[in-house]
C-alpha cells in the first residue's frame, strides 16, 4: 500500500555519515559529553542512516558507538538515546524480550507492540529476537502467557493478517453476525471465534463489519467486549480493535495514560516517540488534539525535563496547540467519533439490585439492634444497606418509624462518622434528597463547588431535575435556583439555571434541525464571545442529547474543527467546563466521572448516585481511561468499613 508518510523524522539532505562520527566521537571525548550535540545529531537523521553512522564510527573509531554512548550517557536519556540507534525490529524484539523475562510479565507492552505492528514488522521483530538472544519469541511468549489472552498473542505474532485489501460483502455479513452469536446472543463467550476474526482478516474488511455489527447488535463492538471479556484478555482484545480503526488514535490515547497521574510511564514514552517518529508521529499529534486539553508538545514539555524532554520534543516536531484546523483524517476520525456515539445505545448497567426475598420488619430489626448498647456492629449495617435497593431502603426508613418509633437517619448519624456515615447516609437516602443535599453541599461554605453543579445538572434527567428540585425546596425552605443566582454569576450562573428547570428536550435527533443548528454554532464562533456563549448556551442546553451528537458531527462538516476544541480554546472558566461536559456527556455519561483523585466527596457521590443505573459501564470507562480497574483504584486509596462498603457497591474487579 503506498503509504503517505506522516513521520516527523527523515532522511537529511548532504548526509556524511563519517562526519557524523566524528561529531559523535568529538562530542564524547574528554570529560563529560556535549549532550546536546549528540541529541541534536541523533534527531536530525533517520534510523537507517543512524545505522550508517554506527558503522563508520567502527571503521574510524574501532569502537562500537552504542556501547560508547552507553558509557556516556546515564539514566532515561541514555535509554532513549541508544534506543534511537537500534534498528525499529531490534527495539521492538528488545521490548518484547524486557518484558517476558525475570519475574512478573508486563502484559501491556505485549499488547502494545503486537497489536499495532503490521505483517512486515510482526516478522522482522520475530527474525531480530531470534538473531539477538538465540531463542523462539512465541516459545517464550507462550511460557510467560496463558489462556485465552496467549492465543491471541500467538495469531498476532504469526504476521498473516489478510493484507489484500480485498473486501467480500458476504463475508462482512457473516462475520458481524458471527460476532455478535458469540458474545451477546449467547450466555457464555465463543473467544475462539473473536480471536478467529479480529487476528486474520485485513483493517479495511474489520472496520465494514465493525459498522455491520453496531447495525445487529445496537452497540460498538468496544463495548461488546467491554461486557464479554475480562483481564489482559479484554485490553488486548480492545487493543486490537483501536488499532484496526485507527493507529494514532490508539498511540494518542497510549502516551496520554503514560503521562497522566502520578509519575511518567517512560519506558512506555521512549518507545513510542521513537517506534512511530518515521511513520505517523503527525497523525497521533493530531489525534492527540482531538481528544485531549492540551497537545502532545506540551504534554512533553510539562511532563519531562532537561536533555531527555529536548529529545522527545524533537521527535514531536511541533506544537499543535497553535493550529486550528484539522488534517484530513483527523477530520473523519472526529467525524465518525461522533456518529459512533450517535449510534451507539448503551445498555446501561447498574452494580446494585433489589434483593429478593426482602423482608422490611427483619431488616430494621437487625439495624436497631446493630445499633443498641455499647458500640456498633458495622459489618451489619453495612450488609443491609448495599444488598437493597434505593426503594427497598425507603421501605426500612418507613418500618424503622412504625415499629420502634425512632428516626434511623438520626440513629446511623449518631453511630457512624467520617466518610463511612457520609456513605451510609447517603446510601438511605431518596435519590432526590442526595441529589438535593450534594448540591447544598456545593453550594454552601466559602467557595462553591463549581464541579460537582455542573456534574449532577449535565448527568439527571428531566424528572431527577425536577424531583431535585422539590426535595431541596422542603430540605432547605427555598429554592435550588434562587441559591444558584446568589451564588454563581454571569454566563455560568445562567447556564447552570438554564440546567435547573429540567426542560430539555427529550427524543430523537431531527437531522435537518441538527445541520442548521450546527450552521448556527458555526456562525457564532466568527462572532464576538459574548453571543458566542449565549448561543451555544440557546443550543447546548435545551436540545437532547441524541440530536446533540448529530449536532456535533456535522459542525465537524461545517468547519473542520472539533465542538470541544473551540470550547476549550474559546472560552474560559465555569463556563468552559459546563459546556465540555455537556460535549463529554455525549460520548457517555461516565467520561465524567474519570477525575477522580481520592476526592472522596466526588467518590462517594459517584458510587451512591450511580449504583443502581451505571456503575458498570462507569467500571469499564474508568479502566480504560485509567489502566486500572476502579476496585483497585479503591482498595489503594480508602481504608476500614469506609472502603468495605465501596467494593461492596463497586460490585467487581473487572
Amino acid at each position: 500500500v503506498g503509504q503517505v508518510f506522516r513521520g516527523t523524522i527523515s532522511d537529511a539532505a548532504d548526509f556524511d555519515p563519517t562526519a557524523d562520527a566524528e561529531t559523535l566521537y568529538n562530542a564524547m571525548k574528554g570529560i563529560g559529553s556535549d549532550k546536546e550535540a549528540i541529541l541534536d545529531l541523533v534527531t536530525a537523521r533517520s534510523n537507517a542512516q543512524r545505522q550508517e553512522i554506527i558503522g563508520a564510527y567502527k571503521c574510524s573509531f574501532g569502537k562500537d558507538l552504542i556501547e560508547d554512548l552507553k558509557y556516556e550517557l546515564t539514566g532515561k536519556f541514555e535509554r532513549l538515546i541508544v534506543s534511537l540507534m537500534r534498528t525499529p525490529a531490534y527495539l521492538d524484539a528488545k521490548e518484547i524480550h524486557d518484558a517476558v523475562k525475570g519475574v512478573g510479565t508486563n502484559e501491556r507492552c505485549l499488547i502494545e507492540i503486537l497489536a499495532s505492528r503490521d505483517n512486515k514488522q510482526t516478522q522482522d521483530m520475530v527474525a531480530a529476537y531470534k538473531d539477538a538472544y538465540g531463542r523462539d519469541m512465541e516459545e517464550d511468549i507462550i511460557t510467560d502467557t496463558s489462556g485465552h489472552f496467549k492465543k491471541m498473542l500467538v495469531v498476532l505474532i504469526q504476521g498473516t493478517r489478510d493484507e489484500s485489501g480485498v473486501v467480500d460483502a458476504d463475508l462482512v455479513q457473516q462475520d458481524a453476525q458471527d460476532l455478535y452469536e458469540a458474545g451477546e446472543a449467547q450466555w457464555g463467550t465463543d473467544e475462539a471465534k473473536f480471536i478467529m476474526i479480529l487476528g486474520n482478516r485485513s483493517v479495511t474488511h474489520l472496520r465494514m463489519v465493525f459498522d455491520e455489527y453496531e447495525k445487529v447488535a445496537e452497540m460498538s463492538i468496544e463495548d461488546s467486549i467491554k461486557n464479554e471479556l475480562s483481564g489482559d484478555f479484554e485490553r488486548l482484545m480492545l487493543a486490537v480493535v483501536q488499532c484496526i480503526r485507527s493507529v494514532p488514535m490508539f498511540f494518542a490515547k497510549r502516551l496520554y495514560k503514560a503521562m497522566k497521574g502520578l509519575g511518567t510511564a517512560d519506558n512506555t514514552l521512549i518507545r513510542i516517540m521513537i517506534s512511530r517518529s518515521e511513520i505517523d508521529m503527525l497523525d497521533i499529534r493530531e489525534c492527540f488534539r482531538l481528544r485531549y486539553e492540551k497537545s502532545l508538545y506540551n504534554m512533553i514539555k510539562d511532563d519531562t525535563s532537561g536533555d531527555y524532554k529536548r529529545t522527545l520534543l524533537n521527535l514531536c516536531g511541533g506544537d499543535d496547540d497553535l493550529a486550528g484546523e484539522f488534517f484530513p483524517e483527523a477530520a473523519q476520525i472526529a467525524y465518525k467519533m461522533w456518529e459512533l456515539s450517535a449510534m451507539t445505545k448503551v445498555q446501561l448497567r447498574p452494580t446494585i439490585r433489589p434483593a429478593s426475598d426482602f423482608d422490611p420488619a427483619a431488616d430494621a430489626q437487625a439495624l436497631r439492634k446493630a445499633m443498641k448498647g455499647f458500640g456498633t456492629d458495622e459489618d451489619t449495617i453495612i450488609d443491609i444497606v448495599t444488598q437493597r435497593s434505593n426503594a427497598q431502603r425507603q421501605e426500612i426508613r418507613q418500618t424503622f418509624k412504625s415499629l420502634l418509633g425512632r428516626n434511623l437517619m438520626k440513629d446511623l448519624k449518631s453511630e457512624l462518622s467520617k466518610n463511612l456515615e457520609r456513605l451510609i447516609i447517603g446510601l438511605m437516602m431518596t435519590p432526590a434528597e442526595f441529589d438535593a443535599k450534594m448540591m447544598k453541599k456545593a453550594i454552601e461554605g466559602a467557595g462553591t463547588d463549581e464541579h460537582a453543579l455542573i456534574e449532577i445538572l449535565v448527568t439527571r434527567s428531566n424528572e431527577e431535575i425536577q424531583a431535585m428540585n422539590s426535595a431541596y425546596q422542603s430540605a432547605y425552605n427555598t429554592s435550588l435556583e434562587e441559591d444558584i443566582q446568589s451564588d454563581t454569576s454571569g454566563h455560568f450562573c445562567r447556564i447552570l439555571v438554564s440546567l435547573v428547570q429540567g426542560a430539555r428536550e427529550e427524543g430523537q435527533a431531527d437531522l435537518e434541525r441538527a445541520d442548521a443548528d450546527a450552521q448556527e454554532l458555526a456562525n457564532a464562533c466568527n462572532g464576538e464571545s459574548d453571543d458566542m456563549e449565549m448561543k451555544f448556551m440557546s443550543i447546548l442546553c435545551t436540545r437532547s442529547f441524541p440530536h446533540l451528537r448529530r449536532v456535533f458531527q456535522e459542525f465537524v462538516r461545517h468547519t473542520n474543527k472539533d465542538i470541544e476544541q473551540i470550547i476549550k480554546k474559546e472560552m474560559s472558566g465555569d463556563v468552559k467546563h459546563a459546556f465540555y461536559a455537556i460535549g463529554k456527556m455525549q460520548y457517555l455519561i461516565s467520561c465524567i466521572y474519570s477525575g477522580l483523585g481520592t476526592d472522596d466527596r466526588a467518590l462517594i457521590r459517584i458510587m451512591v448516585s450511580r449504583s443502581e443505573i451505571d456503575l458498570f459501564n462507569i467500571r469499564k470507562e474508568f479502566k480504560e481511561a485509567h489502566d486500572v480497574s476502579l476496585h483497585e483504584f479503591i482498595q489503594g486509596d480508602t481504608s476500614g468499613d469506609y472502603r468495605k462498603t465501596l467494593l461492596i457497591l463497586c460490585g467487581g474487579e473487572d
